[in-house]
């Protein structure tokens, strides 16, 4: 097992410890440490998006199992959410890299942001049905594009309008695995699925961290985490776009 793959095993664990502890935010820290030891933009997506199609199915059967799903949310957010990650993937496999890369590393960067609002933001409740296609939509596109953020778009904004925390994660983690797919077989008809080793190293990775991002999420308060993991992506945003326009 060569440094490279170690790399990618230690990035996986990293970023399910965190999605664990957080229930969101896989995508946005696995894109952002793969972007940060030099990863393309494209190859990132789809491999964080093939990877989680593992932790996303284990994710979605346990939710529906112990009936943590909301049909009525399920289904207002399924269609549209698997439109938006096709045509994200896809749009994405078609623009060159070090152009996209830039942007990709803005929108992490305002991901991070958002993260650390959140630990210290109460949000007033709202009308949870309203406007479900489009946010949908638009968290599955633009969490094709980054490699993450349909968690913290969708997530955290149906909690921001009183949705219930248990049905809001059980049925958001329960359409993010067919958002995953969907966005695979995007980046599959555009580029295929290849580095096999950086999906491999991912999936490894989450797989050992599971247990801990439990124990993590039961006894590590969530303010302070939600802080570090803000700072985290912030950090390597930042230094990617540095090297971006140096």
């Amino acid at each position: 097992m060569d440094e490279t793959i170690l790399t990618y095993i230690v990035i996986g664990f990293i970023a399910q410890i965190i999605d664990g502890a957080l229930g969101m935010a896989y995508g946005v820290s696995a894109s952002s440490l793969l972007l940060g030891v030099g990863v393309p933009p494209a190859v990132v997506s789809s491999t964080v998006h093939a990877a989680e199609c593992f932790t996303t199915g284990a994710s979605a059967i346990s939710h529906r199992a112990f009936g943590n799903v909301n049909r009525k949310l399920f289904f207002g957010l399924l269609v549209p959410g698997v439109i938006g990650a096709f045509l994200g993937a896809y749009i994405l496999t078609m623009i060159p890299g070090d152009v996209i890369k830039p942007y990709i590393a803005g929108y992490l960067l305002l991901m991070g942001v958002i993260l650390i609002v959140k630990a210290f933001r109460a949000f007033p409740s709202r009308e949870v049905a309203t406007h479900l296609k489009p946010l949908a939509f638009f968290g599955a596109f633009v969490d094709a594009i980054g490699g993450g953020g349909w968690g913290p778009i969708v997530g955290s904004t149906l909690m921001a309008r009183g949705s219930p925390f248990r049905e809001t994660v059980g049925t958001v983690n329960t359409v993010e695995f067919f958002v995953t797919l969907s966005a695979s077989l995007g980046f599959l008809i555009g580029i295929g699925l290849s580095h096999w080793n950086v999906i491999l190293g991912l999936a490894a990775g989450g797989v050992v961290a599971a247990p801990l991002g439990a124990w993590v999420c039961k006894h590590v308060p969530q303010r302070p985490f939600l802080v570090v993991v803000g700072l985290v992506v912030i950090g390597l945003s930042v230094r990617t776009l540095i090297q971006s326009f140096a």
